[in-house]
């Protein structure tokens, strides 16, 4: 297995992933899920991604169940919260926790920052990220990002505001593909950005363009 160093984290992850939505849907039995969780690590795969809304929290129970038995250390295990709010981004922190039965999670990032408005929601005095940066504190999670799909515009307003607000990501995602270079590159417009920053890149829809169709000029 290949493994990158995440940004400045320092965590060496292994350059695929195992994404966690098809682990929770009905037509996927949970043996089956555990077994792919647990034959990707076993194959040198540490990087789990997952998030809090993914069909209604069963694709979290169900890796959470894969790393009973001593895989959790062989993990780095990321989630993704849309809570907007300090209130509700604690309520579903909390809720991934428990899901995944473990006590830390490596990397928990914002959900889709699609809009120019979500980044001063997230960093609003009663926002978002205030929860994690005290969730950090107290030790429940230990590196902060966020991912978007649709503008590279937005995530480079991500940064802008979280640097006014005097803070730095540790890892941010978003699509990177063939299509890309095509409109609205993520590549071109953000990698530079945060080859810059030194924050680790999260590629997502390496295969996949379904993302591009549902974009406005």
């Amino acid at each position: 297995m290949i493994y990158r160093t995440l940004g400045s984290t320092g965590e060496k992850v292994s350059a695929i992933g195992v994404g966690g939505w098809h682990l929770g849907l009905s037509k996927v039995d949970e043996d089956l899920a555990i077994r792919i969780v647990r034959s990707a690590i076993d194959r040198g795969i540490n990087f789990l991604d997952n998030c809090w809304d993914y069909n209604e929290g069963a694709s979290e129970t169900r890796m959470g169940k894969a790393l009973r038995d001593g895989y959790r250390a062989k993990a780095f295990v990321m989630t993704k919260i849309d809570g907007r709010t300090k209130k509700e981004a604690t309520k579903q922190l909390d809720e991934s926790l428990e899901r995944l039965e473990i006590d830390c999670i490596d990397l928990v990032q914002h959900h889709e920052i699609i809009r120019f408005e979500d980044p001063h929601r997230i960093f609003a005095e009663d926002g978002a990220n205030a929860a994690l940066v005290e969730a950090r504190q107290a030790g429940k999670l230990r590196y902060i990002g966020f991912t978007g799909h649709k503008d590279p515009r937005v995530h480079l307003y991500m940064l802008e505001v979280a640097e006014q607000n005097g803070f730095k990501f540790d890892a941010v995602q978003m699509p990177l593909n063939l299509m890309d270079a095509h409109y609205r590159s993520f590549a071109r417009d953000v990698v530079p950005e945060l080859v810059k920053q030194n924050i680790g890149i999260l590629g997502m829809k390496s295969m996949a363009t379904a993302s591009y169709s549902s974009r406005t000029p």
